[in-house]
């Protein structure tokens, strides 16, 4: 992110405009509803500039842009359609440390105007960062149809009514959950209606009855690590979550969607790598939840696939924690088909069997026998350090050394990886491979090539 969103407090503060065409008169409608006091530069001034002149709502400074019209503004707009002057102003602008905004050149721009959802005293910014304003107003557009009219309404009462709510209700988590349940209850409807005083009695009796909500934990299947898999329950409970734990199998790009006011705690773990012990994990659920705190538990691929939700949930029923489970995509099933592998087919496979790589209690052997028979797919989790042991054995239990395979790193992101080749090939091909990476064993491996689709660099 290049630009820093804030919004300006412009009442009755100096703003330069330069120009006062059809463009600045955009600009300037806009300041006048801020309450800037807009000071003008133009060599003419069009119809409505001369009729704000006379109306006593601008000032006009002359023709000729000077640089000492910049000492005391807050801002600076150039909106001319000459180059040469627009730059002599951003120029000048930057030299005296003045933001300024050039209308469609984003090179003389030090801050950009969004496209606005206003819903006074509510208001919804879209931005590109100055490279697409057309893309903006269309998501403006969109966005819009989505915010009810009576946003407003609620947020002016809300405003009276914050610090009145700050100080009956303790804590910044129990305030958050007032004010959202009372924006999905009978005020907004009131308000809708404008019936101002009825949505008042409505929420002081909402927050007169108000009690602390307990804590639950909501153990989220994340899916492989695109963000467009996530269902709208693992949404929901991300953007509510007061308290996120994650591990180094969540994306970026799926901790990017986490509310930016939720306390974030690393729980990491890869193989081979334990950052926090899982004792350590379910110790801190429970404590976050008897706390009152909503807990969300991010978990990559399913959190009942090889997530150790179940040993969570185990814990949480223990202690009396209320809980819930929200399905994800698991490894298996995203990985492969972002890779083009379908795990059955009706040719060459008739079932998919998923293992880990490795268990809990060592030394536990798997069934072999099981695991090297035909006209199945074998997709084995966290197992690319064992690659070398588990080739050896599924040659051994009869399964062809020529039988094709792929090794999926990334899988569903953008810089997935799909190494193919055949099982004999398996040790070097794990090896190689970057991980999080998920092995797949079985005929239908060779299809990745013809049936590939997701952009991906593929390492034959």
């Amino acid at each position: 992110m290049n630009h820093y969103p804030i919004f300006a407090h412009l009442e009755n503060r100096p703003v330069l405009l330069v120009g006062a065409g059809t463009v600045a008169e955009r600009k300037a409608a806009a300041l006048l509803r801020a309450g800037a006091q807009v000071l003008v530069v133009a060599e003419r001034l069009n119809p409505l500039f001369s009729q704000w002149l006379d109306e006593g709502k601008i000032v006009y400074l002359g023709g000729q842009f000077d640089e000492d019209f910049l000492n005391d503004v807050f801002l600076v707009v150039a909106a001319t359609d000459n180059r040469s002057l627009n730059e002599q102003v951003f120029r000048a602008a930057e030299a005296k440390g003045k933001f300024c905004n050039t209308v469609d050149t984003a090179d003389l721009c030090s801050f950009i105007v969004p496209a606005v959802i206003d819903r006074s005293p509510m208001k919804i910014a879209v931005s590109s960062g100055g490279t697409a304003p057309v893309l903006a107003r269309k998501w403006r557009q969109m966005i819009e149809t989505l915010i009810p009219l009576e946003s407003g309404k609620m947020a002016e009462i809300a405003g009276r009514w914050r610090q009145r709510v700050k100080a009956e209700i303790s804590g910044t988590e129990n305030r958050r959950r007032f004010w959202e349940n009372l924006f999905d209850s009978r005020f907004a409807t009131l308000a809708a209606q404008n019936n101002t005083a009825a949505a008042e009695a409505e929420l002081a009796t909402q927050l007169d009855s108000f009690q602390a909500a307990k804590g639950e934990v909501v153990l989220v299947g994340v899916g492989p690590g695109d963000p467009g898999l996530l269902t709208i329950h693992a949404l929901q409970a991300i953007q509510a979550a007061d308290v996120v734990f994650y591990d180094a199998l969540v994306s970026d790009g799926i901790m990017a969607i986490v509310r930016q006011d939720a306390e974030k705690i690393s729980v990491g773990k890869r193989a081979g790598n334990h950052h926090v012990q899982q004792e350590t994990t379910n110790r801190l659920l429970v404590e976050h939840a008897l706390a009152g705190r909503r807990v969300v538990r991010l978990k990559g691929g399913d959190p009942f696939v090889f997530g150790r939700g179940g040993e969570e949930a185990q814990v949480l029923k223990q202690a009396g924690i209320p809980y819930r489970i929200v399905p994800g995509v698991t490894a298996a099933l995203g990985a492969t088909a972002y890779a083009g592998i379908p795990l059955t087919h009706r040719d060459c496979a008739q079932s998919a069997l998923f293992v880990t790589g490795h268990s809990k209690h060592d030394g536990e052997q798997p069934d072999w026998r099981t695991l090297a028979l035909g006209n199945q797919t074998l997709v084995i989790y966290m197992g690319t350090l064992q690659a070398s042991l588990i080739a050896k054995k599924l040659i051994e239990y009869g399964r062809s050394e020529n039988t094709p395979v792929a090794v999926i790193s990334n899988g569903t992101l953008p810089q997935q990886q799909v190494r193919t080749g055949r099982l004999k090939n398996l040790p070097e091909l794990a090896a190689e491979a970057p991980r999080p990476a998920l092995m797949v064993i079985g005929e239908v491996a060779a299809l990745g090539g013809e049936l590939g689709w997701f952009q991906n660099d593929k390492v034959e």
